[in-house]
């Protein structure tokens, strides 16, 4: 007998299992709650939308097919045209021809685009306040972790100081 209380029951690890994965989604639920919260404070605070705001923020790193664009924002191409339209009256983004392909519309953030960009990146306290709180290792450790969820490759193990093989 004194054995069968050696052996863990397999129901009650199953069970803690589950409690582990509600509370870690729970968690996660909660962080993107708080990021989109304040994503659209810091979008309104520049008069954007929260949708233009993640447009703006996207053209930042470079001129998009309006194509990948909506398939980025999960959303039809139609959205995407309507938002960029109130981007470009605005002066924040304009339409260029794809030099491969001439059929192909580039949306691309103009200098004040990019100066939003990087204004509205600066007013997310959410997203960088609490990432400070962690150590390089436990940081790339996170974005590894959340590579994986979303079936991306994790960049490696980080060296003692943190950094990746790809960032040495």
């Amino acid at each position: 007998m004194a054995a069968d209380t050696l052996v863990p029951d397999a129901r009650s690890t199953e069970t803690a299992g589950d409690a582990l994965d509600v509370e870690v989604a729970g968690l996660i639920g909660t962080v993107v709650t708080r990021y989109h919260e304040e994503y659209e404070l810091a979008a309104s605070a520049h008069a954007l939308t929260g949708a233009q705001a993640r447009v703006l923020t996207l053209l930042a790193r470079g001129a998009t097919p309006m194509r990948r664009l909506a398939r980025q924002l999960k959303c039809e191409p139609s959205n995407v045209t309507g938002i960029v339209d109130r981007l470009e009256t605005r002066g924040l983004v304009e339409r260029r021809p794809d030099p491969g392909d001439r059929r192909v519309k580039l949306a691309a953030a103009t200098e004040e685009g990019l100066a939003t960009a990087d204004r509205l990146r600066g007013e997310l306290g959410f997203a960088g306040k609490p990432l400070k709180g962690l150590t390089p290792v436990e940081r790339t450790l996170l974005r590894d972790l959340l590579r994986r969820m979303l079936g991306e490759e994790g960049g490696g193990e980080p060296s003692p100081d943190g950094t990746l093989p790809t960032d040495r």
